[in-house]
């Protein structure tokens, strides 16, 4: 039938899921349930903050004071591990040590035990067990540990992140802008909070070293969050005068264009850091480096997940109190309810509500397509002269008289 020949516009292939997360076109929907996102972050936070508050902190003894003896590590009866010594300790005392690990290499290799505060006869006592039981080539020394070292440690790496959260405010509002600093900012304190949580909630130990590698996690977490930050400001160059998708839209593609980055980019920096746990604190039993690696792997996987969910939405948030772009919000839902009547009257496809899938290539060729029509229609409207107005009036044409008469 003659009604019935109205051309419908297939809508694009969205293809699956995996596919458009791999390529980045869409397949999130970040923005758009970013109040479920709130609420379980609030939780998250609320959890950890009633943690640290009610729980609170297992501090070392470099925080709290204590005890070490230190051993070598060769005796008569060969090399001496630290379970040998562990099991020494508990049968002497009764408990056990805080912690026992090796130190150095070679001829020069130790033990260290290091225990909350012990009396003149414990020491004694321990010193007597670890030298009749294991033997060690040389003699067992002691020392007191005092707890004004951690917090002097801990006092030097608050001032270091104060002054390093006053320089990264200065740099986002300066190359981004202030609505992008704030959203940064509440990012990092999340990402601290949530890893001294962990801590609390575990029962892991806190150490100098933990203070140290809480500030090394806080740049990755600025980074990821940089770089997706940086997606939003392209994708929403010149967008007050376009009306092809919205603030939160743009930001929200921007976030899946920058996804699988992110995600490859915390695989590749969690793998050295779980050698370095690995290796380090299971196998050579290095307290230390167990203390960088757990607070870093702690760090950087709330500093991907926060960068990705929360940092965007919260400046989709900022943004959208500015009334210029609440209003470019009300023309882009304008043209769309235009469109979605026409193909409803077409007989065409409805528009979906889900987010628009393009990739780089496509988002660029809309959005020049767009600044065109838009530069288009502001030329103003020429004046047609007075040839061509008698030539649309089928006056005829000819020279205009000189005003010299022939002789």
């Amino acid at each position: 039938m003659a009604g019935e020949d109205t051309q419908t516009t297939a809508p694009a292939k969205r293809g699956t899921f995996f596919q458009r997360l791999y390529v980045g076109n869409g397949a999130l929907d970040i923005i758009g349930k970013r109040k479920r996102l709130y609420i379980f972050f609030s939780a998250l936070v609320l959890v950890c903050l009633a943690s640290i508050v009610f729980r609170g902190f297992n501090f070392g003894i470099d925080f709290e004071g204590g005890t070490k003896l230190q051993l070598d590590a060769t005796g008569a009866k060969g090399a001496i591990s630290t379970e040998q010594v562990t099991k020494v300790y508990q049968d002497t005392l009764g408990d056990k040590p805080e912690s026992v690990q090796s130190v150095g290499v070679g001829a020069t290799a130790s033990i260290q035990i290091r225990t909350a505060t012990l009396n003149q006869n414990e020491i004694s006592r321990l010193k007597t067990a670890l030298t009749s039981q294991l033997q060690p080539s040389g003699s067992v020394s002691d020392s007191a540990v005092s707890g004004t070292w951690g917090g002097e440690v801990t006092q030097k790496a608050l001032i270091a992140l104060g002054v390093f959260l006053v320089l990264v405010t200065i740099f986002l509002a300066l190359y981004f802008e202030r609505r992008m600093a704030l959203a940064a900012l509440i990012t990092l304190f999340h990402d601290v909070i949530i890893t001294a949580g962990v801590y609390s909630i575990i029962g892991f130990e806190v150490t100098p070293a933990t203070a140290i590698g809480l500030l090394t996690i806080l740049g990755f977490s600025l980074y990821d969050t940089v770089v997706v930050f940086d997606k939003v400001k392209e994708n929403t160059r010149g967008l007050l005068g376009l009306t092809r998708r919205t603030y939160g839209e743009a930001a929200n593609l921007a976030v899946n264009q920058t996804l699988m980055r992110s995600i490859n980019t915390a695989l590749i920096a969690l793998l050295p850091v779980i050698g370095l746990f690995v290796v380090g604190a299971i196998l050579l039993g290095v307290g230390t480096l167990q203390d960088l690696a757990l607070v870093q792997i702690a760090g950087m996987i709330a500093g991907v997940v926060s960068s990705i969910a929360l940092a965007t939405p919260l400046l989709v948030d900022f943004t959208m109190r500015d009334p210029k772009f609440q209003a470019q919000a009300r023309r882009v839902a304008a043209r769309k309810a235009n469109i979605a009547a026409k193909a409803a009257g077409a007989g065409g496809a409805a528009i979906s509500d889900k987010p628009e899938s393009f990739d780089d290539g496509t988002l660029a060729s809309e959005l020049r397509k767009e600044r065109a029509l838009s530069a288009a229609g502001g030329v103003p409207v020429r004046n047609p002269s007075a040839a061509e107005q008698r030539r649309r009036q089928g006056q005829p044409q000819g020279k205009r008289p000189s005003g010299k008469r022939k002789h």
